[in-house]
């Protein structure tokens, strides 16, 4: 019989290199060690996960065996894992899905319990936002991926974890979310579907807002600033501190 816990965690970047890039990694696989199978139905790994992905056909990146041995082990036990692409981890194909988890496509909506959730990452969600939308675009052109395949692993691995760290370094002031005013808001206030939760990631900011009458809209925080993510328990989502082991 499956458990009654739903677990929710986004933007982890793991691998950047800044601050406590290991304890970041041991904080994550503590978390995931710390899920009881026995009372856990799914797990959602809501994007940025990694802070740089780039998956060739025969070669993915080095490193993090323990998160995904916890992944495959959570798995293995009867949880169901899914995972949405992030803006820094967008280039997973199969790899993922041959460990046993299940790749969802933004905005997705579930039935968990008897509520519904719409999920995703966040991000290019909403009116506006042409020159992201736009870059969005060209980071999801097959030909121009087939391109930056064409690097030697070495040298494309390198580009891409460097622009990544000079793009979280950039953002030295915390984001604050404008609430209303915000794109995602206005997607959430305009989505087409009755929706009781809106969960998301991207935005490195913790929220919970109300949605019209009835709805809410959680942003989860980012590992980066302090390790945190969501359960909900059949009854309640709460946004709960991560603590390592």
């Amino acid at each position: 019989m499956p458990g009654h816990l739903t677990y929710f965690v986004s933007d982890v970047h793991l691998g950047l290199r800044v601050g406590d890039t290991a304890g970041r990694e041991s904080a994550f696989v503590a978390f995931l060690q710390g899920i009881d199978p026995a009372q856990t139905e799914a797990l959602y790994l809501l994007g940025d996960i990694w802070d740089f992905w780039y998956e060739y056909r025969d070669v993915v990146p080095k490193g993090y065996v323990k998160v995904l041995a916890a992944l495959v082990s959570l798995r293995e036990a009867g949880v169901q894992v899914y995972f949405f692409q992030g803006n820094h981890d967008i280039w997973t194909y199969r790899y993922f899905e041959e460990l046993g988890l299940k790749r969802l496509a933004q905005p997705q909506v579930v039935q968990i319990g008897t509520e519904r959730f719409c999920l995703g990452h966040g991000d290019a969600l909403g009116p506006g936002m042409h020159g992201y939308k736009f870059v969005q675009r060209v980071f999801n052109n097959r030909f121009l991926q087939r391109c930056f395949s064409s690097l030697h692993p070495w040298l494309a691995f390198r580009l891409g974890n460097g622009w990544s760290r000079r793009s979280r370094l950039k953002k030295r002031v915390a984001y604050r979310f404008k609430g209303e005013s915000e794109p995602l808001y206005q997607f959430c206030a305009a989505f087409p579907e009755p929706v009781d939760y809106f969960i998301f990631g991207h935005y490195h900011a913790q929220e919970d807002l109300p949605v019209g009458e009835k709805a809410r809209l959680v942003l989860l925080g980012d590992w980066v600033t302090a390790p945190n993510h969501l359960v909900y328990d059949s009854r309640t989502c709460k946004l709960t501190r991560s603590h390592g082991r």
